[in-house]
C-alpha cells in the first residue's frame, strides 16, 4: 500500500504542517457528540451510566490536554476516568476495561482500523473485535451525519497566502477517507502536497518524515494545531508550532493570516514570540476534569 509521502516532493523553502479536525475545520463538536460519543455509549454499554460516560468522553476529547488524540487513546482514557468516579461507582454499572485494546495501544504504531483489523483476524480477541465494531461504526456515523461543515474563517486565505512559499501538508489523526471528502469537498485540497491521517502514522512520524525528505533548514518548519499533542509532535521533530486556540479559532485563525504567518516567513517567529503563543496556549486545556478539583 502507498503512502502519502511518496510522491511528496520540496517545492519551497518552507514547510506546514496543518491538523484538520478542530484546527482547519469546526468539526470537533459534531463528529464527538453526535458520532463518536453515543456510538460508544451503544457499543460498551454504558446507558446506565450515560451521563457521565458523556462528560468523561467529551473531556478527554474536546476539553483536556488529551484533546486530539488518537481515538483509541482518548476513549480507554474516557473508561479509565469513569471506572475512578464515585457516581459511577455507587451505581454497580459495569465498565468494561478493554485491556486487549490497551495492549494493543502499546504495541501498534499506526493506530487505525487497518491495523486494528489484521489484529482482529490475526487473534479474535473481544475487546479489539468490541473496539473495530464501534471505530466502523463511528466512520459510517460520521460519513452519514457530518455535511457542509466549512473551514474556519481566513483557513482559505491563509492557505493562498502560503501556496507560492511553502510546501504544505495534512497531518491529522482522522481517517485518510474522510480528509480527503473533507478538504476536496472545500476545494482546498489542491493546496496541501499531501494528506497524512491515522493510516500514515503518527504526527510526529509524518511530520518528521516530511522534514526529513525536504531536509528544510532549521525554523522553516512548522506545525498548525489546535491540541498538545500537535505541540509535542512538532517540539519532537525540531519544527516551530503555531496554536488555533479551543474556543477561539477565528481569533486565532486571524492572528496567523495578519500576522504570524509574516513572522514566520521572515525569520522572526522562534524564540520569545513563538513562546508567548504557546504558554497562552496552555491555558486553554486543563488536566483535571471538573469532578475531580
Amino acid at each position: 500500500m502507498s503512502h502519502p509521502l511518496d510522491s511528496f516532493e520540496k517545492k519551497h523553502d518552507f514547510l506546514v504542517g496543518i491538523d484538520s479536525d478542530g484546527c482547519a475545520f469546526d468539526s470537533m463538536e459534531i463528529k464527538h457528540k453526535e458520532c463518536f460519543i453515543p456510538n460508544f455509549i451503544k457499543y460498551m454499554s454504558l446507558q446506565p451510566v450515560s451521563k457521565y460516560a458523556r462528560e468523561a468522553c467529551e473531556f478527554t476529547n474536546l476539553y483536556s490536554k488529551s484533546r486530539g488524540a488518537n481515538r483509541f487513546r482518548a476513549y480507554t482514557e474516557a473508561l479509565a476516568l469513569l471506572v475512578e468516579r464515585p457516581e459511577v461507582q455507587a451505581r454497580n454499572a459495569k465498565i468494561p476495561q478493554l485491556q486487549g485494546v490497551l495492549d494493543w495501544i502499546d504495541r501498534e504504531d499506526k493506530l487505525g482500523n487497518p491495523t486494528l483489523q489484521a489484529e482482529v483476524e490475526k487473534t479474535g480477541d473481544p475487546d479489539l473485535t468490541l473496539a473495530l465494531e464501534w471505530s466502523l461504526k463511528v466512520n459510517e456515523t460520521v460519513a452519514d451525519v457530518v455535511h457542509g461543515v466549512p473551514p474556519f474563517p481566513l483557513v482559505r486565505e491563509s492557505l493562498e497566502k502560503l501556496s507560492s512559499v511553502a510546501d504544505m501538508m495534512v497531518c491529522s489523526a482522522t481517517p485518510n477517507d474522510a480528509l480527503e471528502t473533507e478538504w476536496n469537498d472545500n476545494g482546498i485540497r489542491d493546496f496541501v502536497q499531501a494528506i497524512c491521517g491515522q493510516e500514515a502514522g503518527s504526527k510526529k512520524e509524518t511530520l518528521g518524515a516530511a522534514k526529513e525528505k525536504g531536509a528544510y533548514g532549521e525554523n522553516k518548519v512548522l506545525m498548525m494545531g489546535d491540541a498538545p499533542g500537535d505541540l509535542k509532535a512538532a517540539q519532537a521533530v525540531g519544527a516551530l508550532f503555531y496554536p488555533i486556540n479551543p474556543g477561539n479559532e477565528e481569533a486565532s485563525w486571524d492572528r496567523f493570516y495578519n500576522e504570524s504567518c509574516d513572522k514566520f516567513l521572515a525569520g522572526a517567529y522562534a524564540g520569545d514570540y513563538e513562546a508567548s503563543l504557546i504558554a497562552e496556549f496552555q491555558e486553554y486545556l486543563p488536566e483535571l476534569p471538573p469532578w475531580k478539583k
